[in-house]
């Protein structure tokens, strides 16, 4: 499936137009971005369970690597 967004502030000029375009295509689907204001706690707190899940960074040092 092939989701077509349409921006809010342009759903009154394009929705209607982008149907009528892609009515043929029954692979595409015609959708007003409804996103908006901060995100929900939950997505906020999924960034930090992905941090969590990382992995610990090797212990050691880098060889020096300038140029002489």
């Amino acid at each position: 499936m092939i989701y077509c967004v349409v921006p809010p502030e342009l759903a009154d000029d394009l929705f209607d137009r982008m149907v009528e375009y892609y009515k043929d295509n029954p692979n595409v689907e015609v959708i007003i971005d409804r996103r908006g204001g901060k995100p929900s706690p939950s997505a906020q707190g999924e960034g930090k369970r992905l941090a969590q899940k990382r992995r610990a960074r090797i212990p050691g040092t880098f060889p020096d690597i300038s140029a002489h």
